[in-house]
């Protein structure tokens, strides 16, 4: 495990936050769950290009969503098989404590709607896209 990645999970666990990326001396946090963070740094056009992630629950969506923002490495909590598979199709190096089949919904009923989302992306640009409209969807907008 790198410095930056040690930084960014010991920033994660000991202040309980969501999401920390890490690269030298700049550090990046959020208390926001799920993608929305993420879905921030794409619109403010703020890459983690060279950044060290780590982020409490990684499902699909967050994965394709980690691509476009050129994290370097990504440590996961818990992680969804898919995930996994799209962090390793784009090259990105990958820890996690545990592996799921998918990314369950907070309400435990079922399967996380951004996971569901993604389930046919062909490219992180297409799931950006597949994202942006469950989100209007479930927004009722």
């Amino acid at each position: 495990m790198t410095e930056n990645m040690k930084k960014a999970v010991s920033m994660l666990n000991e202040q309980a936050l969501p999401l920390a990326a890490v690269k030298g001396n700049e550090t990046i946090t959020s208390r926001e769950r799920g993608v929305k963070p993420l879905l921030e740094l794409i619109d403010d056009g703020k890459p983690l290009e060279g950044y060290s992630a780590a982020d409490k629950v990684v499902g699909a969506a967050a994965a394709y969503l980690y691509v476009l923002l050129d994290v370097k490495e990504l440590y996961a909590g818990v992680i969804s098989r898919r995930a996994v598979e799209v962090m390793e199709r784009y090259g990105i190096s990958i820890e996690y404590d545990t592996l799921a089949e998918a990314i369950i919904n907070r309400s435990g009923t079922g399967f996380c709607p951004m996971e569901t989302a993604v389930s046919q992306a062909v490219s992180p640009e297409n799931a950006l896209e597949l994202i942006r409209a469950k989100l209007k969807e479930l927004s009722g907008r």
